[in-house]
């Protein structure tokens, strides 16, 4: 029995809430929406293995020696790590904004290019579970957004769906 709760004297009565049985409804989400989802997942997990790593003894001293990894501190090698980042950067927005075909064709590429990418971070760490933790993540992401793009719905074929000008004929009727 659901009984009045007043909680001061001059607000109204209020009935007790009712839990809801209802089931929620799962809305289909776009597969543009899942593809730039995941290239954003992937780019933080990027970044925060690369900002975690900075705890990893000795790589701030190497850093302020001049050195990252195997390569010499320079313009050039940030230049290159910008433009290796630029593309997984620029997918979340392309992913939302090509046309589907363009769509599905950059994520196959770009995500399979970065397969061994990804793999060659793991090269020469010493920190095997954390960087390997990172790689595995990071290739379960690529994995997906492949999968997504692969799979990237299609429209019923031209034989089983009117031309334009059929179309537009029904639509004046």
């Amino acid at each position: 029995m659901d009984l009045p709760i007043r909680t001061t004297p001059t607000e109204p009565m209020m009935r007790k809430r009712q839990p809801t049985t209802a089931a929620l409804e799962d809305q289909p989400i776009p597969v543009r929406v899942k593809l730039a989802a995941a290239w954003t997942s992937l780019m933080f997990l990027y970044a925060y293995v690369d900002i975690l790593n900075f705890f990893t003894p000795g790589v701030v001293d190497d850093i302020l020696d001049g050195r990252v990894f195997e390569f010499d501190l320079s313009q050039t090698f940030s230049t290159a790590a910008l433009t290796l980042m630029a593309f997984p950067i620029f997918m979340v927005v392309l992913s939302t904004t090509l046309p589907a075909r363009a769509n599905r064709i950059a994520n196959l590429v770009v995500a399979a290019v970065y397969v061994p990418v990804t793999a060659f971070n793991v090269a020469g760490e010493s920190w095997l579970y954390f960087f390997g933790l990172g790689v595995v993540l990071e290739l379960i992401l690529l994995a997906l957004i492949v999968r997504l793009a692969w799979t990237w719905p299609r429209t019923a074929s031209s034989a089983t769906t009117p031309d334009r000008g059929t179309a537009r004929a029904q639509q004046h009727a």
